[in-house]
């Protein structure tokens, strides 16, 4: 089972509305959606704490309830359960590298899953129309890259499963 991770900074904007989006993406385009696993946390978070209210009210507008997120913080178990980390900001992925180096070949600016590299904005403090920005730029990443994240997320857990001998 594949398993991809959203990191932001406090696990209560940003990664999860990309996990919602994308559980949303599997479940269009893929028959074999109910196999994957989509999780998300924050580098900083506070654990149990609530989306921000905006989060769900945007959300609500793609037909998506996050009522249900409560925030964690990313730790070793969780990057070593997952086959493919999308992080929000380049700080972010230097941060995994440097405290996880094992996990760091496994660990991905979203951007860069369209061919780019540049951080996500954080809408925190914002009005709601930089919440509505933040999701639809994060949902046209996802759209946009959702091939290669489908590809490396499916490699790794290759990498990561050991053959059975069966063929």
């Amino acid at each position: 089972m594949p398993t991809v991770l959203f990191v932001c900074t406090a696990n209560r904007v940003r990664s999860p509305m990309a996990a919602e989006i994308f559980r949303a993406l599997l479940k269009q385009k893929r028959n074999d959606w109910r196999q994957w696993q989509v999780e998300s946390a924050g580098t900083w978070a506070m654990p149990g704490q609530a989306v921000i209210g905006e989060v769900q009210s945007v959300l609500a507008r793609y037909g998506l309830d996050v009522s249900s997120h409560r925030s964690r913080e990313v730790n070793g178990d969780i990057l070593a359960r997952s086959d493919l980390v999308l992080v929000m900001e380049k700080n972010q992925r230097e941060a995994l590298w440097v405290e996880y180096p094992e996990h760091a070949s496994r660990i991905y600016l979203l951007t860069e899953m369209t061919g780019q590299a540049y951080n996500v904005p954080d809408p925190i403090g914002g009005s709601l129309a930089d919440y509505e920005q933040a999701a639809a730029m994060i949902r046209r990443l996802l759209e946009e890259g959702f091939d290669r994240i489908v590809a490396l997320a499916l490699q790794h857990a290759r990498e990561r499963t050991p053959s059975s001998g069966q063929e």
